[in-house]
């Protein structure tokens, strides 16, 4: 059987069970709380579904980007919406991470409807989802700020144009998440996992600088202070802690360091032909400093370069690529579309209860006949700050 009846089978079959918009008859689901406050499960885990790059367009009239000769014909959008119910299916995370170019403007009649179309499965899951954007999405019919405050409005979504505590600041869809305790445990009502999402820009408006855009002073300052806030609530709160929580962070252009590794020290695959395989912006604005001094995130996720899906360390932070998820994106025929998956695990306390995050895990999913999942690695263990060599 093959991949391409399949893919149109699992389709049809989604239709036929899960509600939908994406063929114009909309239901209504009922809409999370702005701020609801997510929480490790019972099992002592939070799982967070990364889709990076799927340049939705106009569903099943547009086509395929650098697939076999043998999907050309029927491979569409379609492929990407199926993709992504198939992972939200395997891996039932309970968060959906949108990281940018989640449409591309200039191929989509209309913004909206596209957005409304790829963001579809997330919203059919009842998962709570975010996004933050990429350097594509406002080239079609809204501004960056429209497609933003699109996407805040739309249904189960717990994304924010801006933090309302900074009056001044660039882009749109900078905010934080945080993630609770188990339930019923000393750890219920502090913050044991912190989420930073950012806007990385799209292109330089600096004429004097060529390429992409960066993550700006205004920026880094809400994070610093988000930071520095977190930390001194989870250290001196109820349940005093040594160390802040660990926190990960979520934007779409890599930084410049991420051109800092080679196939001897990463877990994954660097396949982007031009220079050194990294497409950051060309002047380094000191975000990965920011981070480091910050001294709480212990990785950063990005999209934009679809060909890399390896996470590498670096001064006690992991870098990571999700790697190309959608259709209707550059890629390479015959290198499956892919997704990125991280699980945070809490520690048993000498209650025999759920304490606070012990590690936190990774691995990527292929979209081939069998989800293949491959790279599964640690990024990050309350271990590794006691061997600082690790």
């Amino acid at each position: 059987m093959g991949l391409d009846f399949m893919v149109f089978m699992l389709f049809v079959l989604w239709f036929c069970s899960v509600p939908m918009c994406v063929l114009g008859e909309k239901q209504s689901f009922p809409p999370l709380q702005q701020n609801q406050k997510l929480q490790f499960g019972e099992n002592g885990e939070f799982k967070i579904l990364q889709v990076a790059d799927m340049h939705y367009a106009d569903g099943k009239t547009t086509l395929c980007l650098d697939v076999l000769t043998s999907q050309n014909a029927t491979c569409s959008d379609l492929n990407t919406t199926a993709f992504i119910h198939r992972m939200i299916l395997a891996e039932k995370p309970d968060l959906i991470v949108f990281t940018g170019d989640n449409i591309f403007g200039f191929d989509s009649s209309n913004s909206a409807k596209s957005m409304d179309a790829a963001f579809a499965p997330a919203i059919a899951s009842n998962i709570p989802w975010v996004a933050v954007l990429g350097n594509h999405d406002q080239e079609g019919s809204l501004s960056r700020e429209g497609v933003m405050k699109h996407i805040v409005g739309m249904k189960n979504t717990l994304a924010k144009l801006n933090p309302a505590e900074a009056h001044v600041i660039d882009g749109f869809g900078n905010y934080n998440l945080e993630v609770g305790g188990v339930k019923g445990t000393d750890f219920e009502n502090k913050s044991v996992l912190n989420l930073y999402f950012l806007d990385s820009g799209d292109y330089s408006k600096v004429p004097s600088i060529p390429g992409y855009d960066w993550i700006k002073p205004s920026q880094q300052l809400w994070f610093e202070r988000t930071s520095a806030k977190l930390q001194k609530a989870y250290i001196n709160g109820p349940v005093h802690q040594k160390k802040p929580a660990p926190g990960l962070a979520y934007f779409h252009i890599p930084l410049p360091e991420y051109a800092s590794f080679d196939s001897s020290n990463f877990t994954g695959q660097k396949l982007e032909p031009d220079g050194d395989g990294i497409s950051s912006a060309s002047v380094n604005s000191g975000f990965f400093t920011t981070l480091v001094a910050a001294g709480d995130v212990k990785a950063v996720f990005t999209g934009h370069d679809h060909l890399n899906d390896f996470c590498g360390k670096l001064m006690g932070i992991q870098l990571c690529y999700a790697g190309g998820f959608g259709y209707h994106a550059y890629g390479k025929a015959g290198w499956p579309r892919r997704a990125r998956v991280v699980v945070a695990s809490l520690e048993k306390t000498d209650k025999g209860t759920w304490g606070d995050v012990n590690s936190i895990k990774s691995w990527k999913r292929l979209d081939d006949q069998h989800l293949t999942g491959i790279d599964g690695e640690v990024l990050w263990s309350k271990s590794f700050g006691a061997n600082p060599g690790k």
